[in-house]
């Protein structure tokens, strides 16, 4: 059978038996299921284009891995800041991994923040997607369970007087919002780009970071009704909340999607150092 046509099956099959079936709604869900259950709307798999070659040539940091307790080591890529410095970011990949395009923005935080330390942390331990049919699959198959040991592994690398920023797109942008619940009092900013925020009252009542949103306002899925909802219950809450949205499509911010918005993307980008310059 030719491969595209069984491509095709694939994900014909995939849909009917996710809309054949009662399924919990991205409000009755974890944010983080809500947006992992995405990977079986090929809507959304389809607007993710194949991400454009790319290797990162003289890197910043390198990869490291740290002890995990009561399981394997985790893994990701590090650019040390000055050594008396308590602050750090971590940054959360997208879907497809960490990839070099996690890396190269990694290294631009390092450009405006030389004395912290950064951390990309890899979700998928060590696997990388090249297709969005791997990243689909990856991106379903990530435990949840073992990305919160890694991000409560990797608070624990910083040490216990840490000060930390998170930073995530897409998949990682719903990270980036649980690991500032997560992390409780170390947590001092959250920028999350385009990922299922958090639903949940009590968590978001038990998030101490203020929280910096960027959304594309023709997102499909993370839809500008879920992100006011967002913000009227963190506005509730009396909890930090800066949100922007911008006339574009999911992922308008990463640089491997042929259709990357440069114009949004900078100014966003700017938008998120001067919200770490102030709150990190």
């Amino acid at each position: 059978m030719d491969i595209f046509i069984r491509t095709s099956l694939f994900w014909v099959l995939s849909t009917v038996m996710l809309y054949g079936q009662t399924s919990p709604s991205c409000c009755q869900a974890s944010s983080i299921k809500a947006f992992t259950d995405l990977a079986n709307d090929i809507s959304f798999v389809m607007t993710h284009e194949t991400p454009l070659p790319y290797i990162l040539e003289n890197p910043q940091g390198k990869n490291i891995s740290f002890p995990v307790s009561g399981d394997k080591d985790g893994q990701g890529y590090y650019i040390a800041g000055n050594k008396k410095n308590k602050k750090w970011i971590f940054v959360f990949q997208e879907w497809w991994g960490l990839n070099d395009y996690i890396r190269m923005q990694s290294d631009l935080l390092h450009a405006s923040f030389p004395d912290a330390h950064i951390l990309a942390l890899d979700l998928y331990d060590g696997k990388v997607a090249t297709t969005r049919e791997e990243a689909s699959s990856l991106m379903q198959g990530a435990s949840s369970e073992r990305i919160e040991k890694i991000i409560t592994a990797a608070s624990v690398y910083a040490g216990k007087k840490a000060k930390i920023g998170t930073i995530g797109w897409c998949f990682g942008g719903a990270w980036s919002n649980k690991a500032a619940i997560l992390l409780d009092k170390k947590a001092k900013a959250c920028i999350m780009y385009y990922g299922m925020p958090v639903k949940d009252e009590k968590q978001i009542q038990a998030m101490k970071a203020p929280v910096l949103g960027i959304f594309a306002d023709q997102d499909g899925w993370i839809t500008p009704k879920v992100v006011a909802e967002f913000k009227a219950m963190m506005q509730k809450n009396k909890k930090s909340v800066d949100i922007y949205g911008y006339n574009a499509e999911h992922a308008f911010a990463n640089p491997s999607n042929p259709k990357y918005h440069k114009e949004f993307s900078d100014d966003a980008w700017n938008k998120s150092i001067l919200f770490l310059k102030k709150n990190l």
